[in-house]
């Protein structure tokens, strides 16, 4: 049961290990993009592609339970699925019900963990290996790993390593666990923290905050919601994305905070403390650009305070 890239990794590496996948549950297929067409899951794409059967309920009532339950699944694992499991449906195989879990436990519980540890500046990381009970992201303990976060590294970079660190892990403990070999453990949940589902207007960003956590912001951002301002143009108010940045290093001088101003070859936006440095922009309904060309257009831009 998954949804994302994140889950769609696990599941080719259940298929590449040949283990008897019976069925595959993914969110129902959504609309996407200016044309509004119908988008399948990745995990649906990898199902279709390995003939496993795809089941998108758009929720556990009482005929998708019974649904399952025929099957006779002897495990479930479950990774990025973006639906909360009903008591029902963790007790019908007989191995349980397992998460695999982009953090490590109890750290960062939630919908959004890799998007959170960037935003919260952590440098470390990594994967769980759990059983799933009726909380989220609070069963028992099977297997952890962790990793290190590097400097620049944005969400869909970060999840593209945890999910082949997922996958080794889960590869390792599964034989584990079938075999009774492994006992769970509690986890402390005196130490427990939560991350809320991201929302577009998260991407708001906020001057009055350092340029590092504005930074962190837009790496954990990646590729949406991205990071945006408001720029007052004339009579009109446009709303900026900015699709590429980066820090400042050892920015001396001070400017009003959100300030667009020019430093050598540079555009920087002041924060407090701190400037990043703008590399690509965008005004909302039009094309991404490079700063250098954005300017040809728009050269009030040099001067402007964003809010």
């Amino acid at each position: 049961m998954g949804t994302s890239e994140f889950a769609a990794a696990i599941l080719t590496s259940l298929a590449e290990e040949k283990y008897n996948l019976i069925s595959v549950y993914t969110q129902p297929d959504k609309k996407s993009g200016r044309g509004q067409e119908m988008k399948k899951s990745a995990v649906k794409i990898i199902a279709e592609k390995n003939k496993i059967t795809v089941f998108q309920p758009a929720k556990f009532n009482e005929d998708a339970v019974m649904e399952l339950k025929n099957q006779k699944p002897d495990l479930i694992i479950v990774a990025a699925y973006g639906k909360i499991l009903p008591k029902e449906v963790l007790e019908i195989p007989g191995f349980g019900a397992i998460n695999v879990h982009a953090s490590v436990l109890p750290k960062f519980r939630g919908p959004s963990p890799i998007q959170n540890a960037i935003l919260a500046g952590e440098t470390e990381t990594g994967t769980t290996i759990m059983l799933m009970d009726k909380g989220i992201d609070t069963g028992d303990i099977l297997r952890e790993r962790s990793l290190k976060i590097r400097p620049d590294e944005t969400t869909p970079e970060l999840s593209q390593r945890l999910s082949a660190l997922a996958s080794k892990l889960l590869l390792e403990t599964l034989p584990l666990w079938i075999e009774r070999k492994i006992t769970p453990r509690k986890q402390n949940n005196h130490k427990a923290t939560l991350c809320q589902l991201i929302e577009k207007e998260d991407g708001k960003i906020i001057w009055a905050d350092s340029a590092e956590s504005i930074y962190d912001k837009f790496r954990a951002f990646q590729p949406w919601p991205g990071i945006y301002a408001f720029w007052e143009s004339g009579n009109s108010i446009k709303r900026i994305r900015l699709n590429k940045i980066r820090l400042a290093e050892n920015f001396p001088g001070k400017h009003h905070l959100g300030e667009v101003f020019k430093s050598g070859q540079d555009i920087l936006i002041q924060a407090d403390p701190g400037a990043i440095i703008i590399k690509e922009i965008q005004i909302e309904g039009k094309s991404s650009v490079k700063i250098e060309d954005f300017l040809n257009g728009y050269s009030n831009f040099i001067g402007a305070i964003l809010k």
